[in-house]
């Protein structure tokens, strides 16, 4: 029994890291203490690293680089006084340091980053060839300016992030600040105050007429702070000057005239919308706002892709499913309804999410309203038999168009699968026959034409839409 406790001690002390000391950290040698400390820094500085959503030239990523680095001098001066376990735990402690200014220098570089940036450039330039009329205190935005700044959005929604969380925070970061100049714009350009009163009506008006002026002029101040074109104003001094504003407003004595009143409130109100903005960082650094796995509006939208997917199985792998159709088409509308009702906020990923779900499910009521009519023709054959030959070869497509919907509605590959490429020349060459058809003036076969072209180019842009990898 003696030597079996002997052994069970020598296996106890084989175990421990720090060579049979225990893991009491005041009986560690000074320098394993020492990387303890060192590591626990390191960890500190992890998550900062794993959220990191800006570039390489920003502050945040000098200061994390500059932080992870002095760690590595750190462990580099510990003295190992030549002993292997120490000399371990120093080389464990400096590639776990490295791998973190490694994931940093990713993050910062990382492609999908980069055109993130780009896309903010250009809506950059947009801003700065623009912002001019507000500077000046007044409304005006060109056509070009709007579609632009809205191509560049739509652009951004489908940067595939890869489920990475620096690049959805890059994403929604960007998206936000773009999406708010947007909404100041129409702001300005579409909201009208019930006044402004004459200068004649009262001394105070002139006052918030005035203080108007310099509301506006603040708007053109935070587009260009938000989109970074602006080096001589900071937020910190814009919040100031928007609550002097506020306070000058408070000061007015407007003799309980109801009209005065009214017309301040609403000038406040807007000075109080321009104040919100300035708090967008904050928001953005919030996980809820960019990790939309966990947004709420994101979950409904899949749980009602779920229910869509059942009656999608339901109705193709149902034999003589006609009998079903009615009740099957009452829940898919009753599925478009539900994501009317999902509000999409001022998110524009969380938008493109619920326009995407409601072409899924039109498209499975568009397969339903087909095949419909197309067995509904069958029941008259007497009728058929009557039909104008362009009639006859648009229904010829038609049933063509049912049988490669279904394939598509069922396809789950990529563009560079062979079956996509397959459905893609059909579809193709379904479009070249209703090219060649002559309606000989016929309006109804015209109608019927377009009709069936319009449902294949659908049926093309919905196999586009399953393969283009979005996600949000």
């Amino acid at each position: 029994m003696a030597g079996a406790t002997s052994s069970k001690k020598h296996h106890q002390a084989r175990q421990k890291p720090d060579g049979g000391r225990g893991m009491d950290m005041g009986n560690q040698h000074p320098s394993v203490k020492r990387l303890h400390e060192i590591q626990k820094q390191v960890k500190e500085i992890e998550p900062q690293v794993a959220v990191f959503s800006g570039l390489s030239t920003d502050r945040d990523y000098k200061e994390l680089e500059r932080n992870l680095t002095k760690q590595l001098f750190e462990i580099d001066s510990v003295d190992t006084e030549g002993k292997g376990d120490i000399q371990q735990a120093r080389k464990r402690a400096a590639q776990e340091t490295e791998r973190l200014l490694k994931e940093l220098e990713q993050n910062a570089n990382h492609p999908r980053r980069l055109e993130i940036e780009a896309l903010f450039k250009e809506a950059q330039a947009l801003v700065e060839r623009e912002i001019t009329p507000f500077y000046e205190g007044g409304n005006g935005i060109s056509d070009e300016f709007e579609e632009g700044i809205q191509d560049i959005v739509l652009r951004l929604t489908q940067v595939k992030t890869g489920g990475k969380i620096s690049l959805r925070k890059a994403r929604y970061r960007t998206l936000t600040k773009i999406c708010t100049v947007q909404e100041i714009i129409e702001n300005a350009v579409k909201k009208q105050l019930s006044l402004p009163l004459s200068n004649d009506v009262h001394p105070s008006v002139s006052k918030i007429n005035s203080v108007m002026c310099e509301v506006n002029k603040a708007r053109g101040t935070l587009i260009a702070l938000l989109m970074g074109v602006s080096s001589n104003d900071t937020c910190r001094h814009l919040s100031c000057v928007l609550t002097g504003l506020i306070a000058d407003l408070d000061a007015l004595d407007v003799c309980g005239r109801t009209e005065i009143r009214n017309y301040r409130k609403e000038v406040v109100e807007e000075i109080n919308k321009l104040q919100k903005y300035l708090d967008l960082d904050e928001e953005a650094n919030s996980t809820q706002a960019y990790d939309l796995a966990k947004n709420q509006s994101i979950l409904k939208i899949e749980e009602i892709r779920k229910k869509m997917k059942e009656v999608h199985s339901l109705l193709l792998k149902t034999e003589n499913a006609s009998d079903l159709y009615l009740g099957l088409k009452a829940e898919l509308q009753g599925l478009i309804a539900h994501l009317d009702e999902v509000s999409p906020g001022k998110n524009p990923c969380i938008r493109e999410a619920r326009r995407r779900a409601v072409i899924e499910v039109q498209t499975l009521i568009t397969y339903i309203d087909l095949n419909e009519a197309l067995e509904k023709r069958q029941k008259y054959p007497e009728q058929t038999a009557v039909e104008h030959r362009c009639h006859k070869a648009v229904w010829t497509v038609l049933g063509n168009l049912s049988q490669i919907q279904k394939e598509v509605i069922s396809f789950d590959g990529n563009r560079t699968d062979k079956n996509y490429m397959r459905l893609e020349e059909l579809l193709t060459k379904q479009l070249l026959a209703l090219d060649a058809v002559d309606p000989q003036g016929d309006e109804r076969c015209k109608a019927a034409r377009k009709q069936a072209v319009k449902l294949a180019q659908n049926i093309l842009y919905y196999l586009d839409m399953k393969t283009d990898e979005w996600e949000y």
